[in-house]
């Protein structure tokens, strides 16, 4: 099973009480299973097995939460809202894992939280509420204004990167004139608002690139901002003797380096190796760094998660192959 998932495969996994007593268990069977952690109890009457919980990064696990309330939720349901709206839109939650599930309470004048579901008083036009898998919850662009208004830098970047990257790229290549389309459309929506976290927000929509590829990427472009690198080069595009197309994540011309965010995923997790060995992937990486040394005599400096959880810990690696801001 795929550790990131959608609303339809969500709701899949999902089994009610009544299920679980169809394939032969008891009340005494359910608590049992609860307890020795087989089974989890997601929502009130909703559980998923451990193994299938376990298997899923933040974003899956959030949104069967998600899918559980709705389920639990009278017609029409909840609009989900903020971290829950990502996950029904399929944006990352970089290193978040929300512990309650969060819903915009329409007309209410104060928030509350009850059963694990945090209840917001905020205002939601109905032009901004859009239906997935049957499922409300605030529209992309919404969603990433809130994002920026309520999350963490890291969090909030790495999504508007997500959502301008299905707008306006394909493959390596951003389109300018749709880049320009989002940033503009984004950039009004945010001007018009008002309240706590929209300077961050108006900031984060400036900063999106929709080249990152991956949330590390993102967050790897923040901190090279804090460092004082305005603009690095990304998605570095360079032809290998063979006539290849490699692509580089980010390119350093002053150290003639060339910067890969490498993912421990790329190496361990079968979803994103593919068919392909571990081995395999570390010998294929090591093709395309050769190559591209080759052609351009440029080396390759890698780094992962751990490098970019400090400004500091990360400007110190870079610093060590000589890559150093400007000025």
């Amino acid at each position: 099973m795929p550790r990131n998932i959608d609303a339809a495969t969500a709701r899949a996994l999902l089994q009610t009480r009544d299920d679980l007593r169809r394939s032969g268990c008891t009340e005494r069977d359910i608590e049992r299973l609860v307890r020795d952690r087989v089974v989890r109890r997601v929502r009130n009457g909703r559980y998923v097995s451990a193994d299938a919980w376990n298997g899923l990064w933040n974003e899956g696990r959030h949104i069967v939460e998600v899918v559980a309330t709705h389920l639990n939720s009278d017609a029409p349901g909840p609009v989900f809202w903020g971290p829950s709206a990502a996950v029904l839109h399929g944006l990352p939650l970089y290193r978040l894992a929300p512990k309650q599930v969060h819903t915009a309470i329409i007309g209410a004048r104060h928030g509350r939280t009850c059963a694990g579901v945090v209840w917001h008083n905020v205002e939601v036009v109905s032009s901004d509420i859009v239906e997935i898998d049957g499922i409300r919850c605030t529209s992309l662009d919404r969603t990433v204004l809130d994002l920026g208004r309520a999350t963490a830098a890291g969090v909030a970047v790495s999504a508007a990167d997500a959502a301008l990257r299905s707008e306006a790229v394909s493959g390596h290549v951003q389109d300018a004139d749709a880049a320009a389309a989002w940033a503009g459309r984004m950039s009004a929506r945010a001007e018009r608002s008002h309240g706590r976290g929209i300077r961050q927000a108006r900031r984060i929509i400036e900063f999106a690139d929709g080249r990152a590829q991956l949330p590390g990427e993102s967050v790897s472009r923040l901190q090279l901002a804090r460092l004082g690198f305005v603009r690095p080069q990304l998605q570095v595009h360079v032809v290998g003797p063979s006539g290849e197309d490699y692509w580089l994540d980010f390119g350093f011309p002053r150290a003639q380096c060339f910067g890969e965010f490498d993912g421990a995923g790329k190496y361990l997790d079968g979803e994103v190796r593919g068919e392909r060995t571990a081995e395999e992937v570390v010998m294929a990486e090591k093709t395309r760094e050769d190559a591209v040394r080759g052609v351009t005599g440029w080396r390759t400096v890698r780094w992962g998660s751990s490098h970019i959880l400090s400004t500091d810990a990360f400007g110190a690696t870079l610093a060590a192959f000589g890559i150093r801001p400007p000025g």
